[in-house]
């Protein structure tokens, strides 16, 4: 793998991840961009003891453009069309979001008084192109294709968990304008967040107070493999699995069989057996209803200084879509109370999934 980094016209960071030794990203941005906006505001919430971020700037990020690759500003560059891209093609790109949610870029922050503590959204916000077709999908990328992501995400995950401040690296994919995409080009998102998120905290606890033979996530998954009724598909390092108690209509928990903090920590051949395994479940889900799902995948990595003897890898991908026409709504008890309501028995989820299985 070659590992390119250059910069964009306002000073972002742009890496190149190629698989070729000699691919050329001499390119330069030729745009003429305004200043880069200031960081976030970080809230404190008493009540409920989190850090809500306000990023006023993001209003104008760039919204659902007509939807080709022409208007994309996430596809390559061409001949008189400058992209966020300099290069012409493209294996996978990362670079500095336009738009952040947390930067290193500082402002000024005022106390708003109250009981809400004020600080400045320090970390960094990474957009992932998983490949430069436009056209394609996650489930549609080569095994290949799928470990130079991997490789990407763990070279992101080693560099943002050394930035001062950072606490905690979250790799993710929103796809599906019902999840409320901004791009349809198959990309996702790294959050380098400078507090360590709610829900790593809650599983956190629940894994501190654990009173089985071993770490939590390890004896779920042991659990899930011996019970084999919610399990959906399996290989020799990995098990794809629909949790007992899921929270959405579709959701599948992705673990390896060994226990890693972290994506860096994962072998070459663990990279390897993940790629058939998890673009067969992307394609189970577009198979359900014949239409494509909407989803979020979201990497559990351990936080950067707390907790990691106790913290398990795993992917957890979850759809809102019930049925074909049928979207689940966050309504007043998951909306105000989080006290989720599924339709959706995980046994028959893991059913209809395994029947659109490809292999």
């Amino acid at each position: 793998m070659k590992r390119t980094i250059t910069h964009l016209a306002d000073g972002r960071e742009l890496i190149y991840f190629d698989r070729r030794d000699d691919a050329d990203r001499s390119a330069a941005d030729r745009r003429e961009l305004g200043p880069r906006p200031v960081a976030s505001e970080l809230r404190y919430d008493p009540l409920t003891e989190e850090w809500i971020a306000m990023a006023g700037h993001r209003q104008t990020r760039t919204f659902q453009p007509k939807g080709t690759a022409a208007e994309c500003p996430l596809c390559p560059s061409a001949p008189g069309r400058d992209t966020e891209i300099p290069a012409y093609d493209y294996d996978v790109v990362v670079f500095e979001n336009r738009f952040p949610s947390f930067s290193g870029n500082f402002g000024t922050y005022e106390d708003v008084g109250g009981l809400s503590e004020v600080r400045p959204g320090a970390g960094r916000c990474e957009v992932v192109c998983f490949t430069s077709d436009h056209d394609s999908s996650f489930s549609r990328l080569s095994e290949d294709q799928v470990e130079l992501v991997m490789e990407a995400w763990a070279d992101r995950t080693a560099e943002l968990s050394a930035v001062e401040g950072v606490e905690q690296v979250f790799c993710f994919e929103n796809r599906g304008s019902e999840i409320g995409i901004t791009l349809a080009h198959p990309h996702g998102q790294i959050y380098a967040y400078p507090y360590v998120t709610p829900r790593t905290k809650l599983n956190l606890g629940a894994a501190s107070r654990h009173k089985g033979p071993g770490n939590l996530f390890a004896d779920v998954l042991a659990a899930e493999r011996a019970a084999g009724t919610r399990v959906v598909t399996s290989n020799e390092h990995w098990t794809a699995f629909v949790p007992a108690a899921a929270r959405w209509p579709f959701e599948v928990h992705v673990y390896p069989h060994r226990q890693v903090p972290d994506l860096p920590a994962l072998t070459e051949a663990e990279r390897a057996a993940f790629a058939p395994l998890y673009t067969s479940v992307l394609r189970a889900f577009d198979g359900l209803f014949g239409v494509v799902m909407p989803y979020i995948a979201a990497w559990h990595q351990a936080p950067v200084r707390e907790g990691r003897d106790l913290a398990y890898l795993r992917l957890e991908l979850f759809s809102i879509r019930r049925a074909p026409e049928k979207l689940k709504y966050l309504a007043g008890s998951e909306s105000a109370m989080g006290a989720f309501v599924n339709d959706v028995l995980p046994e028959e989820a893991a059913r209809m999934l395994r029947s659109q299985l490809d292999h």
